[in-house]
């Protein structure tokens, strides 16, 4: 079940992603036009072009982002004592990472940063960095033996750092990594993750009957500044991208049952932080 689900994920991505979108219209646009279909070629690339001027000027992904990035308070008070660190993968591309012999970190860099600064803060926490690979025919490739060279590399040589190397997505990353550390009641555990990420991942958590104190990092809206102008169409695209990706990810974790509620956050019992 757990393979049939992460296959349709990505089957499924592929087709409804905002750039497969754009070249969709532009191709069925072309072919209607060979057929003579004059009108519905018209109102294909109509909306081609709408599409690319929205995307293109206004940060549309933001809009969509945003309200995942307040979900849950950014630089929360910390507690005194830490148990344990949770850090997901997606920092690091295992495939580039194999190329070149040497780990390859992209976007999510902050889910490392932040990970290592609250390790040193907390010398005596349980370490788990948890991540295989997202990939489907690459499944050799795996981001948390990466993670284990950066962080040697980054002076953490000495801390026992649990490496969670199997899972494939943020289901398989919160059960896995249970069933390695068997965390129990009333311990207090961070989870680090991208601010976008960190309400389905907490819903993720719950499920699994893991309580953790959200540590959202990685943001990708600018608060406060959300209704602007400017054209900037790789970056926006970019992040429309990522924000239907989660909100459709939110969707079907619900609905699979992989998650305890739709959007996790407000009264959510099992977080320690309430949203803002």
């Amino acid at each position: 079940m757990d393979t049939a689900f992460f296959l349709a994920s990505k089957i499924i991505w592929a087709l409804i992603s905002p750039d497969s979108l754009i070249v969709i219209l532009g191709v069925s646009a072309w072919i209607a036009a060979l057929l003579k279909w004059q009108r519905i070629s018209r109102s294909l690339l109509a909306s081609c072009a709408l599409l690319l001027v929205l995307i293109g000027f206004f940060p549309v992904g933001e809009w969509l982002i945003a309200p995942l990035e307040n979900r849950f308070t950014t630089n929360a008070a910390l507690p005194s004592e830490v148990d344990g660190i949770v850090v997901l993968g997606g920092a690091i591309s295992p495939r580039m990472s194999n190329i070149w012999q040497q780990p390859e970190v992209r976007g999510s860099a902050d889910r490392l940063t932040n990970f290592l600064y609250l390790a040193r803060l907390y010398p005596n926490a349980q370490l788990v960095f948890t991540g295989g690979s997202g990939a489907v025919t690459e499944q050799e490739f795996k981001e948390a033996e990466m993670a284990q060279i950066l962080f040697d590399q980054l002076g953490l040589a000495e801390r026992a750092i649990i490496f969670e190397s199997e899972s494939r997505n943020t289901s398989e990353n919160a059960r896995n990594s249970k069933q390695l550390v068997t965390p129990e009641n009333g311990e207090n555990w961070l989870l680090v993750t991208s601010a976008f990420h960190m309400p389905r991942s907490v819903g993720v958590f719950c499920q699994e009957q893991w309580s953790v104190q959200p540590y959202p990092v990685d943001h990708y809206s600018q608060k406060g500044n959300l209704l602007r102008v400017n054209f900037s169409f790789g970056e926006n695209l970019s992040v429309l991208g990522t924000a239907i990706r989660e909100w459709v990810g939110l969707v079907a974790y619900r609905i699979s049952g992989r998650t305890d509620r739709l959007l996790p956050g407000i009264n959510n019992n099992c977080a320690a932080t309430d949203v803002e």
